[in-house]
């Protein structure tokens, strides 16, 4: 390759690292994703239905009903915010939908285009509607500051550049699906993204504070919620092999957060 071939290919990387470059409402932080939101919503409604075809829904109507109702509820404010804010782009694909599946584990999470399931495992520590809205809160955040495209660009790096999310999953179908499924929380990871994913979650902490809010649950719910996870007991890994902050340093960052969330709060 010629000097003026690399030189080329370096312009023409530095060009779609640019085009790359977002920013994360509410916050304002400056993002780089590589891969067109269009593909992560098309691949997300694939491995979507996936999940669901392995995995056992939830037939406990009051239950069901309630996660159903409370992620409606908080994706309309979110939808009004952002379409008030000169941000609607942000969500305009989106085909909101909300299961709850049989699974012991404590967990929750949001793929692109607003496809999010709820573990039957997570309730015991919700308790309520408002409980519920906290993790809800959270995770459509992850979805809405498009931190699954930053994840997965940063994981499959540079070599992305020229290659499209279907491309890869083509060519390299289980490798891609797998980093896929640890971007949106859907596996466990322990590597050098992990500091990377700490910042991914107190981000997500602070919006899904206000999301919460702007549907009317009171966004103090979240310390208490919080409380309960960390007095859940059993052994958990030390804050810097977790992809999410310890319970403590939560709690501390959400009391600190807590003033501005509830600027948006409008009881209902």
């Amino acid at each position: 390759m010629t000097n003026k071939q690399i030189r080329n290919l370096l312009l023409s990387g530095f060009i779609l690292i640019l085009a790359a470059c977002a920013t994360v409402p509410i916050t304002g932080r400056k993002q780089m994703n590589l891969f067109p939101e269009s593909e992560m919503i098309s691949t997300s409604l694939t491995q979507y239905d996936a999940f669901l075809k392995e995995n056992k829904l939830s037939k406990d109507k009051a239950k069901v009903a309630m996660v159903k109702s409370c992620g409606d509820r908080i994706a309309k404010a979110v939808e009004e915010f952002m379409n008030a804010n000169g941000m609607g782009d942000r969500v305009a694909n989106f085909q909101w939908e909300f299961n709850l599946v049989e699974d012991d584990t404590p967990n929750a999470w949001c793929m692109p285009g607003g496809k999010v399931v709820f573990y039957t495992g997570i309730l015991p520590y919700t308790q309520t509607e408002a409980g519920l809205a906290v993790v809800m809160g959270h995770e459509i955040a992850h979805a809405v500051a498009r931190h699954g495209n930053e994840r997965m660009s940063q994981q499959m790096g540079i070599q992305a550049l020229g290659q499209g999310l279907a491309i890869a999953l083509n060519e390299k179908p289980a490798e891609t699906q797998q980093i896929w499924m640890t971007a949106f929380g859907v596996g466990a990871n322990v590597g050098v993204m992990l500091p990377f994913s700490r910042s991914h979650e107190n981000e997500a902490d602070k919006m899904g504070l206000i999301f919460m809010a702007m549907a009317g649950y009171d966004p103090a719910e979240a310390v208490e919620f919080w409380k309960r996870m960390g007095e859940s007991g059993g052994q958990k890994p030390p804050e810097f092999l977790s992809t999410h902050p310890a319970d403590d340093t939560r709690v501390k960052n959400l009391q600190e957060f807590l003033p501005e969330a509830m600027k948006y709060y409008k009881k209902r």
